[in-house]
Order: C-alpha cells, then structure tokens, then sequence
C-alpha cells in the first residue's frame, strides 16, 4: 500500500544553516544549530543527534541563521510533523512553519 504524499509545495535539496529552540520551557535542552537537508515554502527536514524531539513539539526555527544576524534571516514558529528514527543513534526531523515570527 502507497502513502499519500501530504506535502502541499515542493521541497529543495539544499543545505541552509538553522538555528533551532524550544518555545515550551519543559523541552529547553532542544537548542541546535544544524544545516537543512531540504526546504520547502512550508517547512525543513533537518538530521540531528537530539533524540528528544517528538511529533506536535513547537520550536523557533531560524533559516537562513547566521552570527552575527543577517536581514534575510526569518524566524518561524514551525511544529514537528515528523521524527525518522535514523542510524548511529541520529534522527531526520520534519517541521512544518505555522507563522513566521516579526522581529520587535
């Protein structure tokens, strides 16, 4: 039996620097800085050695991320639809972008 594929836009390979954290204090040792494995419109799958993402976790991505800030720089409020459990003990995560979050 085939999957229905859920993506509503097309993804692109590309790596991307990212900066990923927490929004609920409980998950605050969720904090990378980690490079995309491909983007869409609406989301990143990315591949990580924290194990302690789960489905329906909301975190602040920032893609492109750079140090210091650069003007392109976008931070979203994205939610985990998707956690590969990967060899040597890595996993790919899927988030999808709810909203992007306006710099104060």
């Amino acid at each position: 039996m085939m999957l229905a594929d859920k993506r509503r836009t097309r993804r692109i390979r590309i790596g991307q620097p990212l900066k990923i954290r927490a929004c609920d204090p409980k998950d605050a040792g969720v904090e990378e800085v980690n490079i995309t494995r491909n983007v869409s419109r609406d989301g990143i799958y990315f591949i990580s050695p924290i194990r302690t993402y789960t489905e329906g976790m909301r975190l602040y991505v920032t893609v492109p991320h750079h140090n210091p800030r650069d003007p392109k720089d976008r931070e979203y409020l994205g939610q985990v639809v998707r956690v590969d459990r990967l060899a040597d003990e890595l996993c790919g995560v899927a988030i999808q972008f709810l909203t992007e979050v306006k710099p104060q």
